[in-house]
């Protein structure tokens, strides 16, 4: 079963563990809570766009802007761990803390620091301490480290920061494993079921939690971090889910902009539906990417040169019917066999990374010559974040916490899914259908949503730069286009290539330019291409 979520990875972190793994999601675009925000309705999204808040902090969080942090050495060389304290609900600060977890490393130069650096690597889900500490604070570019501070912190309701929980590693098997492409009403019934246990498993066990996971409120959880920290304006890197989480900061804070850099970006103004047809249309480009060069190899079981993309594509698909009805042996200690819904995850979260599609040829020829599903298995435990014994991150639980409350479902039921299948089936003929019945994750959700689509504007705000890659599976390119235009102050840069995110993948081209807006303030030309 596939959950809509965006995996980033860098170079580094494609060869490292599947802790490195970020992600955003499909259906995370405009948002509101409570009076703080402006909510509108799908149909007026052109016309509404996020508000900003008043300069002034209200008094009532006085208290939480002028905390003092502890912090403490965390276990990893080099790295200070501390815990801040936020409201639960910030239309009623009285109600109760919630506690965020945050970690840092210092500048490493002499020459005086440009102050805090906060990253997030997307999800929402993906924990941004896990991602500081095993990539983004050892692996940014020297000279970024050397002039700032790299801090994390790990959102509300994720990794370390009071986590959403739901269901465990059994329930989670049985839910990752279901049919997303169903045949007739019983499968249908069958997979409406799991969706529904899985709402009532994140209801039973984060009741507290669940109605105060939005994006909003983690971008003003993240204006307290920049004030407690010293830092007169914020300076961000936000990758996948990330860029979507700092442009809502930019909104509701544009004087407190400092140096923001969104890549991979998403859409506010977008309905949950128009999200997951247009990312699906985005694996479709990734996949015709890696069709091309499976082709090219002699080790690509679904064709030789000169097969088509399309014929490819057929043959995937044919290979995933087969599945359906005769799941193969992968050698899981649980007993795990390789079905439809495992094996297209697993080449979804191939789709991410170029670098990984030799994995996938290889994975691929093992389940169709010598019926062999270990290697797609592997990839789709990757995507979920499973480990070998069976235990799951909370990365779907938040994943899924966040989406349902930043925007209204997609669909309605089983019957808007098979009336939309055609547009889904179009945009992509490999994976649309198990795509469009996989849109239904919120639509039984336990709390109601309290965001939808609007636009970003930040008016008043230092240049912000937005990055898009051309061949982006998970955020395609139109929607860094539609936010850098949505932004007041945003400028474009464009990555012409394959994979999810552009900074940290091999680009000297965007990494210079980015390392000199980061060091110097100074943003890339408008219109600038690297490839």
């Amino acid at each position: 079963m596939h959950t809509r979520r965006t995996p980033r990875r860098t170079r580094a972190a494609s060869r490292a563990t599947v802790g490195l793994l970020a992600a955003a999601a499909l259906l995370v675009s405009g948002c509101s809570s409570g009076s703080s925000t402006t909510s509108t309705s799908t149909g007026n999204a052109a016309e509404a766009a996020l508000a900003a808040l008043p300069r002034a902090t209200p008094s009532a969080l006085s208290p939480y802007y002028g905390q003092k942090l502890t912090w403490r050495s965390c276990g990893v060389s080099g790295f200070e761990c501390a815990t801040l304290k936020a409201p639960l609900d910030y239309d009623k600060p009285s109600a109760g803390d919630i506690r965020l977890a945050v970690a840092r490393k210092r500048a490493t130069g002499k020459a005086k620091p440009l102050g805090s650096l906060m990253v997030n690597p997307g999800g929402p889900g993906g924990s941004a301490i896990a991602y500081l500490q095993q990539y983004a604070g050892i692996g940014y570019p020297a000279g970024v480290r050397a002039r700032y501070d790299m801090v994390a912190m790990d959102p509300r309701g994720v990794a370390r920061s009071e986590p959403i929980k739901c269901l465990d590693g059994r329930q989670m098997d049985t839910y990752t494993e279901t049919d997303v492409t169903p045949d007739d009403q019983k499968e249908t019934n069958a997979l409406v079921g799991q969706y529904k246990k899985f709402a009532e498993g994140c209801g039973a066990h984060s009741a507290r939690l669940l109605r105060h996971v939005s994006t909003v409120e983690a971008a003003r959880d993240m204006d307290i971090l920049r004030a407690v920290l010293g830092d007169p304006k914020l300076n961000y890197v936000g990758a996948s889910y990330g860029t979507f989480l700092g442009a809502t900061y930019a909104g509701l804070f544009p004087k407190r902009v400092g140096r923001l850099v969104l890549d991979g970006a998403l859409d506010p103004s977008l309905s949950a539906r128009d999200l997951n047809l247009q990312q699906t249309a985005g694996f479709e480009t990734a996949f015709q990417a890696f069709a091309k060069d499976c082709v090219r190899h002699s080790d690509c079981p679904l064709g030789r040169k000169g097969t088509t993309p399309a014929k490819v594509g057929t043959n995937l698909k044919a290979f995933f019917r087969k599945l359906d009805a005769h799941p193969i042996p992968t050698g899981d200690a649980d007993g795990r066999k390789l079905g439809e819904a495992l094996a297209t995850t697993g080449v979804i979260a191939a789709m991410y990374d170029e670098s990984q599609w030799p994995q996938l040829r290889e994975a691929l020829t093992a389940a169709m010559k010598h019926n062999d599903g270990a290697g797609l298995l592997a990839l789709s435990d990757s995507y979920y974040e499973r480990d070998g014994k069976g235990r799951y991150t909370n990365l779907m639980f938040a994943n899924a916490a966040v989406n349902c409350l930043d925007l209204p479902a997609a669909f309605t039921g089983p019957d808007q899914v098979k009336r939309s299948l055609r547009s889904f089936e179009k945009a992509s003929p490999v994976f649309g259908d198990g795509l469009a019945w996989a849109s239904l994750n919120c639509t039984y959700w336990p709390v109601k949503p309290t965001g939808a689509p609007h636009r970003i504007e930040a008016r008043g705000a230092a240049p912000i730069v937005v990055v898009g890659t051309t061949r982006d599976p998970a955020t395609p390119y139109p929607w860094a286009q539609s936010l850098s235009r949505q932004l007041a102050s945003g400028r474009l840069l464009t990555y012409v290539g394959d994979g999810h995110t552009a900074y940290g993948r091999g680009s000297s081209c965007i990494d210079s330019a980015i390392d000199t807006y980061l060091l110097r303030g100074t943003p890339p030309a408008r219109g600038k291409r690297c490839s």
